[in-house]
């Protein structure tokens, strides 16, 4: 056979793999193209058809609809223990706030050296942002209403048998005893759910110094126990 043929055919073969090899690549960059411009696939929505109603208002038991508040730090410590608490379950998914926002009022009266660690505990009671966004759907609000809030006899003997300086001046723990409530709309329909609720948090106050002299009390936020397990 002649050589000159046979290298013909070679190149052929190689310009046909080479053809093959570009096509299948083409195919593949316009699958990936389309899938871009397609988006995920749709997945199953288990929220209810109906939308909710304009005209359908939420049970008047809870707070005005409003966003974030900043959370006072003086009043003194009960006054302090309980404007905590109540920013620790105070939130409306239908303001165009998220968690975060929440969380800032307590991280802005956090104090320094826990400030890390109390951000963790603050994650901890608010719902996390894909959670957020169901409850958003149903314009989910929630609220404290406080029955109590003592400083717990456990804390009381801690500090009567802590050695001198162990505890710095002015820590406290207040105990909140109160019940969580929830309302919304389920297609156009009011619902509301509560619960009871209680937690330990520890805080410190010291005199607010100003030009002056000492014209109050100033407090801070150190720590938030796990919910449902307080000291007693």
């Amino acid at each position: 056979m002649d050589p000159a043929t046979r290298a013909d055919r070679r190149r052929r073969r190689l310009l046909i793999a080479t053809i093959a090899g570009g096509l299948v690549l083409l195919l593949l960059v316009g699958v990936g193209i389309y899938g871009l411009l397609r988006g995920p696939a749709p997945r199953t929505d288990t929220t209810p058809a109906d939308p909710p109603s304009s005209t359908v208002t939420a049970p008047p038991a809870g707070p005005s609809r409003e966003g974030p508040v900043a959370v006072p730090q003086v009043g003194g410590p009960e006054a302090f223990a309980r404007a905590v608490a109540s920013a620790l379950f105070t939130w409306d998914t239908t303001t165009g706030d998220g968690p975060m926002d929440y969380a800032q009022m307590l991280a802005d009266v956090a104090a320094d050296e826990e400030a890390a660690a109390l951000a963790g505990d603050v994650r901890a009671y608010l719902p996390t942002s894909e959670a957020w966004g169901q409850l958003r759907q149903y314009q989910t609000r929630q609220w404290l209403i406080i029955d109590t809030a003592v400083i717990p006899e456990a804390w009381q003997t801690a500090v009567a048998q802590a050695a001198p300086g162990q505890i710095p001046a002015g820590t406290l723990a207040y105990t909140i005893e109160g019940t969580r409530h929830r309302d919304g709309i389920w297609g156009t329909k009011p619902v509301e759910a509560s619960r009871p609720v209680s937690f330990t948090m520890f805080i410190v106050c010291t005199p607010a110094v100003t030009g002056r002299g000492v014209t109050g009390t100033t407090c801070e936020l150190l720590r938030l126990s796990q919910l449902d397990n307080p000291l007693r």
